[in-house]
């Protein structure tokens, strides 16, 4: 039988991770409440009769963003994670495997950052290693592990999700793509559509996390009473992120893209640096919640009250009906990426700056 080949950058494909990863998980424990699967975010372990969740993810810095945006983003792309559990983050433990060309001045206005914003949310810096060393280079420059706690009957996870459930988009498509453009090139985006314009965008930087998304989603009330999972939509977009939710769930989905919210200034972004599809590009910053049909208004208006724009955009369906699009009324079969266009689009936008 032929094996699955191993992608030429990015994560690796689902059958990779069935190939590879999934039959070799060390010592087997009953005491797992969630385990590795693809699309989903957290594992969840019962310890000491409380619900603790676990997620690892790179320390991404990219000093094109400055230190302290990148650090910002840093930390909210893997408490976004997190969050997705349901529970509330509380530990991290943090390894930088520094570039021996970054300074002090450049670790202390990155690291300020990072206390600053495990502070706000309560997050406790437990232990971690921090050195500088050779070959290490921007934008992997360590790892980190985060951990929240909760009751058993608070996390959320794909397996609660059920046929009929409404699926909610936060914020629309391409927030992560639009975000690192207007950062990286405020410039260009100036010059095409002015300097307001230009100003607005940068602030969908800001708006690359999922944590306020989450805790007011699941304030509404979990599984039977709301939420039954939450999955952020990063590589491949919202499309990619659906496929995720419904394949972790076993089950299908049914959804109307003219639902979908889309913030102000992503169409125009989009089509300025040739990304064709916004709802297939990375889109950190982007919550899919899945909930019982009786609780998506009641989580809707509990964003609302954060201020955070969301929409309807579907429901889960049996798995026999498969991934169905309604665009402009017309049904098609929802196609997966693949490939998101965003890395080719920011390679080109590079290389003609």
């Amino acid at each position: 039988m032929a094996t699955a080949e191993m992608p030429e950058i990015g994560k690796i494909s689902p059958e990779i991770f069935r190939e590879i990863i999934f039959p070799r998980l060390g010592a087997k424990s009953d005491k797992v409440l969630v385990g590795p699967q693809h699309g989903v975010d957290v594992g969840i372990a019962e310890i000491g009769g409380k619900a603790v969740s676990f997620t690892t993810d790179p320390i991404f810095i990219v000093p094109q963003y400055g230190f302290e945006r990148a650090a910002w983003f840093a930390i909210h792309i893997i408490a976004s994670d997190s969050v997705t559990s349901g529970l509330k983050p509380k530990f991290l433990s943090i390894d930088l495997n520094l570039p021996m060309d970054m300074t002090k001045e450049q670790l202390a206005s990155m690291w300020e950052v990072m206390h600053r914003e495990c502070e706000k949310m309560g997050i406790n810096i437990i232990t971690g290693h921090t050195a500088r060393y050779e070959g290490c280079n921007y934008p992997m420059v360590g790892g980190a592990t985060m951990i929240g706690t909760g009751e058993l009957s608070e996390y959320v996870s794909p397996r609660f999700a059920k046929e009929g459930d409404k699926i909610i988009v936060t914020k629309g498509p391409a927030i992560e793509a639009c975000g690192i453009f207007a950062a990286v090139f405020p410039g260009l985006i100036a010059k095409e559509f002015g300097d307001d314009f230009a100003r607005r965008a940068e602030g969908l930087f800001y708006r690359m996390s999922v944590v306020d998304d989450a805790l007011a989603a699941v304030s509404v009330g979990v599984r039977d009473n709301g939420v039954s999972s939450m999955h952020d939509a990063t590589e491949c977009g919202i499309w990619g992120g659906l496929f995720e939710v419904a394949q972790a769930a076993g089950l299908g989905a049914r959804i109307i893209k003219d639902d979908i919210v889309v913030a102000d200034g992503v169409p125009e972004i989009c089509r300025l640096f040739g990304i064709s599809d916004p709802y297939a590009a990375i889109s950190e910053g982007t919550l899919i919640i899945t909930c019982r049909p009786h609780k998506a208004c009641d989580i809707i208006q509990a964003l609302s009250a954060k201020g955070i724009p969301s929409s309807i955009i579907g429901e889960l369906t049996p798995p026999e009906a498969g991934m169905v699009l309604v665009d402009r009324g017309r049904e098609t079969r929802l196609v997966h990426p693949i490939v998101d266009p965003f890395w080719k689009a920011f390679s080109k936008a590079v290389q003609g700056a």
